[in-house]
């Protein structure tokens, strides 16, 4: 039985946007999620369902065809999503991240004409910035496009990309100029774009209802037309969305430490050793009550850290702090969890084993937790 968590909303709208998220998430999401999970079925009819319910373009104006939600709202759902399959709140998280750079930079043509079907989840979306030699270091990015007639000419590899293979569009971050951060431009290319395609989904750990794959650029043709933002724009654009996604990560980890607590609980109050229930053991009663404690706190900075974005104030280094402390908590969490249900934590059986393989990619996605560190750490100092 989930844990009710204690939400302070800004509308009534909001609370009925989490009714129908918690709702959706029991009868859709919970129900499947283990043996998608064990077969690594990609949940594509799922986020048909939470586009309709207009759930995939919350943060966006209406005028867009979003939602028309702060910030604080969405990753309230999103981290709702992810308490119940961690990998469509990846997904959904993801997908808000691929429609930022046309929704914050694209021309109002531009916005017009793709970004009703993206907002409204017709078009699923995947964010290619990472390359084999340059995850952290995206700067360093070498996927090349030059510009021949009304195309741009792409070739490279992009790596680790989610949704690689199962999205309908790419934005792909691209070097036009050898020029470093100064020379990456933004492109929008749909999936059926001649020379772009998608090598097999990796074997991974865990989260393997969320396809990964690199995309391979042979040649690709771009219209330049969908070029987003200026020539030599595309660092910036890329800078900013990770900064929002790396709350959408953080508002993930939240929800997979939620569940993992949650399934804790469940298991301690029915398990009997000595005559009573293992909640009632002082020792494991505290570990319980310190993965509470963690996850409240990291729910809490990440609200902070939206709550700034909302406002228009800089919230960059409150989300990085957010994305660093959240995913550790939801590592520490997890863990734990096993620990609680001992021996049957160990086994599939339960699905905390699942949850503490699913915790680790969150440590890693949208920028390492050694990054977050460092951006951190620059400003103190003032860099």
């Amino acid at each position: 039985m989930a844990t009710a968590v204690q939400r302070t909303l800004p509308t009534e709208e909001a609370e009925a946007l989490l009714g129908l998220t918690r709702e959706i998430s029991a009868a859709e999401l919970a129900p499947r999620a283990g043996q998608d999970e064990h077969d690594q079925r990609f949940p594509r009819d799922v986020y048909r369902t939470l586009g309709r319910a207009g759930l995939l373009g919350l943060a966006y104006p209406e005028e867009q065809g979003g939602g028309g939600q702060p910030y604080e709202v969405y990753l309230q759902v999103l981290e709702e999503v992810a308490t119940a399959w961690l990998s469509v709140g990846i997904g959904m998280s993801v997908h808000t991240l691929a429609c930022y750079p046309l929704a914050r930079y694209g021309t109002p043509e531009q916005q017009q004409r793709w970004l009703p079907e993206m907002l409204g989840g017709d078009l699923l979306g995947a964010y290619c910035l990472s390359e084999p030699q340059s995850g952290s270091d995206a700067a360093a990015l070498q996927t090349k496009a030059v510009l021949q007639g009304h195309d741009y000419v792409v070739t490279g590899t992009k790596a680790w990309i989610t949704h690689g293979g199962e999205a309908d569009f790419y934005n792909l971050m691209v070097r036009t100029a050898d020029t470093e951060a100064r020379g990456v431009t933004c492109l929008l290319a749909p999936s059926d774009t001649p020379g772009l395609s998608a090598a097999p989904p990796e074997r991974k750990m865990g989260a393997n209802a969320s396809t990964t794959a690199q995309i391979l650029l042979d040649g690709a043709r771009v219209p330049a037309e969908r070029r987003i933002g200026a020539e030599g724009q595309g660092f910036e654009i890329a800078m900013a969305a990770l900064d929002s996604g790396r709350l959408g990560i953080a508002a993930c980890a939240v929800g997979l430490a939620q569940a993992a607590l949650d399934a804790a609980v469940d298991y301690a109050k029915d398990r009997k050793q000595f005559g009573r229930s293992i909640i009632d053991f002082q020792g494991l009663s505290f570990m319980l009550a310190d993965m509470a404690t963690g996850i409240s706190a990291a729910r809490a900075l990440y609200l902070d850290a939206a709550r700034l974005r909302d406002a228009g104030r800089p919230f960059g280094v409150r989300a990085a702090m957010a994305k660093l402390f959240a995913t550790d908590v939801a590592m520490k969490v997890t863990t734990d969890a096993v620990q609680v249900l001992g021996g049957y934590g160990y086994v599939e059986d339960y699905p905390v084993e699942r949850y503490m393989r699913e915790a680790k990619v969150l440590q890693i996605v949208e920028g390492t937790n050694q990054v977050q560190r460092l951006v951190i750490g620059r400003s103190l100092s003032g860099r």
